[in-house]
């Protein structure tokens, strides 16, 4: 297995390399998130050991159950799932760094009371639902301004990008517009110099798709199947609410 998923690696590092010079950006500028849903503990750390230290899961439990084992090795732990607020407690004692999926006032509110308890600060994305699909997570591209200026009052929370999960279509032109649409959102809430505001991340962009989210200005792809191979559950499972 260490064999296949050194040389997935090297395949996805070519494929950013080629996208990061025909559309002209800097490849210093694209991180790679290992996207670590249903993911072995062990099969993790062979990619972190190989240079490649960000993670990101989908669901509490996973965090947890790895914690251990991945605690041996130097990485940074993003969260990209959907959270309960009654999950907030395991999130932060299993040292993530990142919440990519804020999109709800409420979770902003009782993420900072646990903060604030703890004398802590943590970054986060706003997850936007780009492809206007009921059955996505995020908040509407129209709400993300009001939305935006409600998370930055509070102190402990540090937004620092925008995140979407875009269209799932086979056919990456279908998925463009979603990309385009959280670029301008990026564009647009940047001008208005928000305190405590630094849209520097656009996370955006999977397997299938990571060429047009560079072209469109992604800065974080999260990069899973292509790396790991298929999962046994399907996309739905790791959105649905109910099995955080």
């Amino acid at each position: 297995m260490k064999e296949i998923i050194l040389s997935n690696l090297n395949i996805i590092e070519q494929r950013i390399a080629n996208a990061c010079r025909e559309y002209n950006r800097d490849p210093s500028e694209v991180k790679l998130l290992l996207a670590t849903k249903t993911v072995s503990a062990d099969n993790i750390k062979i990619a972190i050991e190989a240079g490649y230290p960000l993670i990101g899961e989908n669901k509490v439990q996973e965090i947890k159950q790895k914690y251990e084992i991945l605690n041996t090795v130097p990485h940074r732990k993003h969260f990209i799932g959907h959270l309960q607020t009654n999950k907030i407690k395991d999130i932060l004692k299993h040292d993530v760094t990142c919440i990519e999926s804020l999109d709800r006032l409420d979770l902003a509110e009782k993420l900072h009371q646990h903060l604030d308890r703890r004398q802590m600060k943590i970054d986060v994305f706003i997850q936007i639902n780009t492809s206007n699909e009921e059955s996505k997570f995020g908040i509407k591209p129209e709400e993300a301004e009001p939305f935006i200026r409600a998370v930055a009052k509070f102190p402990t929370i540090q937004i620092k990008g925008l995140m979407t999960i875009g269209l799932f279509s086979a056919e990456t032109e279908k998925v463009r517009p979603c990309f385009q649409m959280l670029k301008t959102i990026q564009k647009h809430i940047t001008t208005l110099n928000i305190p405590n505001v630094e849209l520097k991340e656009l996370s955006m962009g999977m397997s299938n798709d990571l060429e047009v989210a560079i072209e469109e200005g992604a800065t974080i792809l999260r990069i899973g199947t292509a790396i790991f191979g298929q999962r046994i559950y399907p996309d739905s499972y790791y959105w649905n609410e109910n099995n955080n």
